[in-house]
């Protein structure tokens, strides 16, 4: 086995993912899904992804999500098998073709939510990863655009407030306050005070005994502007 790898090399073992999927269905009853890449070292994707699909479906999955790259376990880190290996989004759309009635969701390399859409015209979901967790705001755009709701979340500050009983219930446990924050140093872009909420959260946030406050006061810094003009 390789360090930090364990996803990527049960690639080559769809009947044990499949066996570990059927005990899975067994055991909850929530839906059970399947996260792979197209492919692993030199195996032909053509050939693998259909291979470990058609096991795992068998076994009972509720869903595959497919990152559309190879991962290389010999030659590259964990790191760059996000990046290097090249996307390959037609092998997915290939495969939500020959599965016609199986949720297939896609994922990599997806940097925003008109590019989600165009994606939706061939699969059945999008995962957006390192685009949700660096750039959060972007996600304010997503049920009026795709879902033709209104937004739960008018605004970045918004979304946050709605944090605060969560942060302080964490706080009260013991939780230093930076654990958290530093997840939001994406939550604005390109907007007057996004560097400034970001530095004094960096100044303040890690200090010790720090709250709620801190964040509200961050929070402050930034003048805020609606979804439609962050998703662009």
């Amino acid at each position: 086995m390789k360090d930090g790898r364990i996803g990527a090399c049960l690639m080559a073992e769809p009947e044990l993912v499949a066996s570990g999927v059927e005990a899975m269905k067994r055991a909850v009853k929530i839906p059970v899904t399947v996260k792979c890449r197209i492919g692993i070292d030199d195996q032909d994707p053509e050939v693998a992804l259909d291979r470990l699909a058609h096991s795992v479906i068998a076994s009972g999955a509720d869903a595959l999500i497919v990152h559309a790259r190879k991962a290389w376990l010999s030659g590259l880190s964990p790191k760059e098998n996000r990046d290097i290996p090249p996307l390959d989004y037609e092998r997915v759309y290939r495969l939500k073709a020959s599965l016609p009635n199986v949720t297939v969701i896609i994922n990599g390399g997806i940097a925003g939510i008109a590019e989600a859409m165009a994606h939706l015209a061939r699969v059945d979901g999008v995962m957006l990863g390192r685009a949700a967790y660096q750039e959060p705001w972007r996600l304010l755009s997503v049920d009026p655009d795709i879902f033709g709701e209104a937004a739960p979340y008018a605004s970045m500050k918004d979304a946050l407030e709605a944090m605060m009983p969560y942060i302080e219930r964490e706080l009260a446990r013991g939780t230093r306050l930076h654990a958290i924050s530093r997840h939001f140093v994406g939550a604005y872009h390109a907007v007057p005070g996004a560097r400034a909420f970001r530095r004094y959260l960096a100044e303040h946030g890690v200090r010790p005994g720090a709250g709620a406050d801190v964040l509200r006061d961050a929070i402050a810094l930034v003048e805020e502007r609606g979804p439609a003009s962050l998703a662009a």
